[in-house]
């Protein structure tokens, strides 16, 4: 059998029009497991990136057993800036579980999200679209490849051209 999972904090990916550059930073990650009963977490207390991102509590952890893997990602306090829209949460948390025989499936949880100082109702369901300015956010966003990894985004913040931030990403895959 083969374990892939990991749970990264967070990943932050900015382009520039000007100069076609792309930057990941990425805060908290576990790492890929390796293999059958295995475990990594990875936890900050605050971390920012320059006019951007502030935030605390990061904590990230994967687990492997014989037939199946977790993986989860978690932070608080959350101020995101991306092209001028201000994003805040008390907290911002994904998980992502695959089990052999039963497949894969994830949640996302964000308490009291506000976009551009707007509330925001966020549903259980996944792949909640908001429009932005240039862009949209996309809440519990999960996406399943053809081995059957699940890849969970608990906040995803796109701004065509400028910026693609993911806020709290879990994978995990078993086969």
């Amino acid at each position: 059998m083969a374990y892939g999972q990991q749970s990264s904090n967070r990943r932050w990916t900015s382009q520039s029009g000007a100069s076609d550059r792309n930057r990941t930073t990425t805060l908290s990650d576990t790492g890929t497991l390796a293999g059958t009963n295995d475990a990594r977490d990875a936890s900050l207390l605050t971390a920012s990136v320059p006019s951007l991102l502030n935030a605390e509590v990061f904590s990230a952890a994967s687990i492997s057993f014989s037939d199946e893997v977790d993986s989860e990602a978690s932070l608080g306090n959350l101020n995101l800036t991306v092209a001028g829209i201000g994003i805040t949460a008390d907290s911002v948390v994904a998980q992502a579980s695959s089990v052999l025989g039963m497949g894969s499936m994830g949640s996302s949880a964000i308490s009291n999200l506000s976009i551009g100082g707007v509330s925001v109702f966020v549903t259980s369901g996944p792949n909640q679209t908001i429009a932005i300015p240039g862009g949209q956010v996309v809440i519990n966003e999960q996406t399943i490849d053809s081995t059957g990894t699940i890849t969970v985004n608990a906040l995803h913040v796109i701004v065509t051209g400028v910026a693609d931030v993911v806020t709290a990403t879990a994978v995990a895959g078993i086969s």
